[in-house]
């Protein structure tokens, strides 16, 4: 997903473009400079992401700030605007609203800046920036109030596996199951789904990568796109930093994370068990990853995230091939029909 703060110069020069016989964004910047006690707004855009949504930055007189355009016929801001409150009293870093119409589809969020952490994350400043993101995940996982929001329960941790063989499979590589294959997939999933359920389920951002991370002036990450939060398990915002869409991290890199963290989190098992739980929620992860950049492609005409793909099935590849049970399904997507 695109983060919603990443400066996009073709956007900008498109949406600059379509400003004036844009009806809506005439609308958005009349409904800001009411709520705010201001002349005018003049709304410069940020970008755009995978739903709807819109982003635009826009000046006062002692700050920036940002106006999020989410048409309540296609979006649901309630758990943005939910999600944001239970971050913030539990002292996570995320924005500030400042306004919000639910009816309208307009907020005024405080505005975190431009530095993803996509763009200053490496192999020579993660050793500096890790300890400050697995704080926050801590602080994600132990202080956030998880009650009352959607369960990542049995049947949701299915429906997005569902999505490799729905549309990576068969959409894209046109390859569908034989009956002794989907009994494979089956067994697979469901040794997925326990190994997830089995942990402590607790707040989950569930898209908590370096796209979705700023750097603020503070110093304290800035953490974005949370609308999707579900309770779930444990090692799942985790796995998501670690698996990044951008940076392949060597396995003994990957392991001495899990065992800092293990450490940090006393996550109530071993570390054997610990590294088993991220293991296996990364390829159920992966396994959604690979199916939605085939959707996203195929249904929304998003061709950008296709090329994503040989990344994240390498990842599946690399862990399969570490558990003996999911050496039959490792073969299957090594198949040469498979592969991307």
């Amino acid at each position: 997903m695109v983060s919603i703060f990443e400066p996009d110069p073709k956007l900008r020069q498109n949406i600059n473009m379509s400003i004036p016989s844009d009806p809506r964004m005439r609308q958005a910047a009349t409904w800001a400079a009411d709520k705010l006690s201001l002349d005018q707004v003049k709304l410069e855009p940020v970008s755009a992401d995978a739903s709807f949504r819109r982003y635009f930055r826009f000046n006062t007189a002692d700050r920036s700030l940002i106006l999020m355009d989410a048409p309540a016929d296609k979006e649901t801001s309630a758990p943005f605007v939910d999600i944001a409150r239970r971050l913030r009293q539990a002292g996570i870093n995320a924005p500030e609203i400042l306004h919000f119409d639910l009816e309208l589809g307009f907020g005024v969020l405080e505005d975190f800046g431009d530095t993803l952490y996509r763009s200053i994350l490496d192999e020579q400043s993660v050793d500096e920036l890790f300890p400050s993101l697995f704080t926050t995940l801590e602080g994600m996982a132990r202080k956030v109030d998880a009650s009352t929001l959607p369960v990542y329960d049995t049947l949701q941790l299915q429906l997005e596996m569902e999505l490799f063989p729905d549309w990576y499979l068969s959409v894209h590589r046109k390859r569908s199951f034989s009956s002794a294959e989907r009994l494979l997939w089956n067994e697979t999933s469901a040794s997925l789904i326990r190994s997830a359920r089995e942990q402590p389920q607790v707040f989950v951002h569930r898209d908590f990568h370096s796209c979705n991370i700023l750097m603020t002036e503070s110093g304290s990450p800035g953490i974005i796109d949370f609308q999707d939060a579900v309770k779930g398990p444990l090692s799942y915002d985790f796995i998501s930093l670690l698996w990044d869409r951008y940076i392949d991290w060597p396995r003994e890199r990957l392991e001495t994370w899990m065992k800092d963290y293990h450490a940090q989190l006393k996550p109530g098992c071993d570390l054997v068990t610990w590294i088993r739980w991220c293991d296996l929620m990364g390829l159920q992860r992966n396994l959604k990853i690979v199916g939605i950049f085939a959707r996203l492609n195929y249904r929304d005409g998003k061709e950008a995230y296709l090329k994503m793909i040989p990344r994240f099935y390498g990842y599946l590849l690399e862990v399969l091939a570490r558990y003996p049970e999911f050496r039959e399904f490792h073969q299957f997507l090594e198949q040469h029909e498979c592969a991307p």
